[in-house]
């Protein structure tokens, strides 16, 4: 299922432009198509304060991710104004604009949610904002949304019962992503799923081609991170890519040689985030780590 899927999305959204194809040779024509074939994007997290703070807009986002040649932007949604309430389409589509303008693609959306609550009708009020935000992600143009498991205390249930709810609640969003064109994809965040059998686990128990996985890889913090990541790869339909990753829950700078080893070995076709959490200038973090990335790709 995640192969196949990853790689026929993949193929859809990452043709070879053919304009003047005629004047390319075959081994130039393949090189172009390896060089294109992965699309880099930066997450709003990364401005976390700015955005906050008033500081920085989401056109000033476009236009950095522009100006040090990104492809795309993901736009979270709680960085909007109205949130969880929907913005209206004027907002929405000055974004599509300012993005065309800019030759930007909006790849990614993601809101807020905690599916480990054991009150079903909060469960219930955040499988309706995920609804709704997916109607905003289809109007953005976004091809994937991110939710989380989520964090809340569950006394008197076991985690085998926990993991029954987000199940069904992943089922739910997934069918709602099908009526709207959106993957609905887990991002592992370190909250409930820590291991990467058990999120595997829930993947196949979920089982929808409109579910998929947001691979974090700042976010495996028990055991061999690099082995996790690898164990998850196959499965991956998004990466974000961090400064740091934790093996054995220890705070080491990202090794971007085995990262692009590891895409590499999987073939992936689709788009990499990069996200900064550091104290710093995000965008110099950011540039940093994109041309890290690059150099090593």
């Amino acid at each position: 299922m995640d192969k196949i899927r990853r790689s026929v999305l993949g193929k859809l959204a990452l043709a070879p432009v053919l304009l003047g194809a005629h004047t390319l040779t075959a081994g130039s024509r393949k090189e172009a198509t390896a060089q294109t074939r992965l699309q880099y994007s930066v997450n709003a997290y990364s401005f976390n304060s700015q955005l906050r703070s008033g500081e920085m807009s989401f056109f000033d986002m476009m236009e950095f991710a522009a100006d040090i040649g990104l492809d795309a932007v993901d736009l979270t949604g709680y960085y909007f104004s109205s949130y969880p309430e929907i913005p209206p389409d004027s907002e929405l589509f000055g974004l599509k604009r300012k993005a065309l303008e800019l030759g930007l693609n909006i790849s990614w959306t993601g809101v807020r949610n905690d599916f480990v609550n054991p009150d079903a009708n909060s469960r219930k009020a955040d499988r309706d904002t995920i609804r709704k935000w997916l109607a905003v992600s289809s109007g953005l143009g976004a091809s994937i949304m991110r939710v989380f498991t989520g964090r809340h205390a569950y006394d008197g249930f076991t985690k085998d019962e926990v993991k029954e709810w987000l199940v069904d609640e992943y089922k739910a969003c997934a069918g709602y992503g099908e009526e709207t064109g959106v993957l609905v994809a887990l991002q592992n965040h370190h909250e409930f799923l820590f291991h990467s059998d058990e999120i595997i686990d829930i993947l196949k128990r979920v089982d929808s081609e409109w579910f998929g996985l947001i691979l974090d890889i700042g976010s495996l913090h028990h055991g061999d991170t690099y082995r996790e990541i690898e164990k998850l790869a196959p499965y991956a339909d998004y990466w974000f890519i961090k400064e740091y990753v934790y093996p054995g829950g220890k705070r080491t700078p990202v090794d971007m040689k085995r990262i692009a080893t590891i895409l590499k070995n999987q073939d992936y076709r689709g788009y990499i985030s990069f996200e900064s959490l550091s104290d710093g200038d995000p965008r110099q973090i950011v540039s940093s780590m994109f041309n890290s990335f690059t150099a090593e790709y």
